[in-house]
């Protein structure tokens, strides 16, 4: 098949340039009102969550995926926070209280971060190498959750209609790169 057919390889981010890092995940300006350590980007400039909800349905079926820089590793964890943000939206009856679930989900303690032996890929990611990059580290990935949850949130639910959009929901079985973000069983 001609490449506009088919695409056999995984989108990674166009963000290139990374002047911060926590552990070596690209800590990346976004476009957000929550208090954390990204720094703002202006309302009409794409960030990382963009990307990561763009690229989600292509890339949650790849079972490998070649991490090029700082910013993938940001984009694969965010892929990996809307399949467990899906499964919430399952059980949520209507676009209220998914926005409350996925606040919650997002403040919860209980997501591994990188070096916690629970983080699905620590091969590929740094533990933080303090505690002072720790908490940046819980800072910036809370602070990309609660945006994402927002977003996601506003992505599965149709204008005037409480009931998710299925073509979303679909996909909260899936797992990227055959891994999940929070082991089977783990309760949330």
């Amino acid at each position: 098949m001609g490449e506009d057919c088919y695409h056999s390889q995984a989108y990674h981010s166009k963000i290139t340039e990374c002047d911060m890092l926590v552990g070596n995940m690209g800590l990346l300006p976004l476009r957000t009102n929550f208090k954390g350590p990204a720094s703002r980007l202006p309302a009409d400039h794409e960030d990382i969550i963009d990307e990561a909800l763009i690229y989600f349905k292509p890339n949650i079926f790849f079972r490998e995926f070649e991490i090029k820089g700082p910013a993938d590793r940001t984009l694969i964890y965010l892929t990996f926070y809307i399949v467990e943000c899906l499964k919430k939206l399952q059980k949520s009856p209507n676009k209220t209280q998914a926005t409350k679930d996925l606040t919650t989900l997002a403040l919860s303690q209980k997501l591994p971060i990188p070096g916690e032996s629970e983080f699905p890929l620590n091969q590929h990611y740094k533990a933080p190498a303090n505690a002072q990059e720790e908490e940046t580290m819980r800072a910036y990935l809370q602070q990309l959750r609660q945006e994402l949850g927002v977003r996601l949130c506003e992505r599965c639910f149709e204008p005037n209609n409480e009931k998710p959009i299925k073509w979303w929901l679909c996909f909260a079985r899936k797992r990227f790169m055959d891994k999940s973000l929070v082991s089977p069983g783990t309760i949330l």
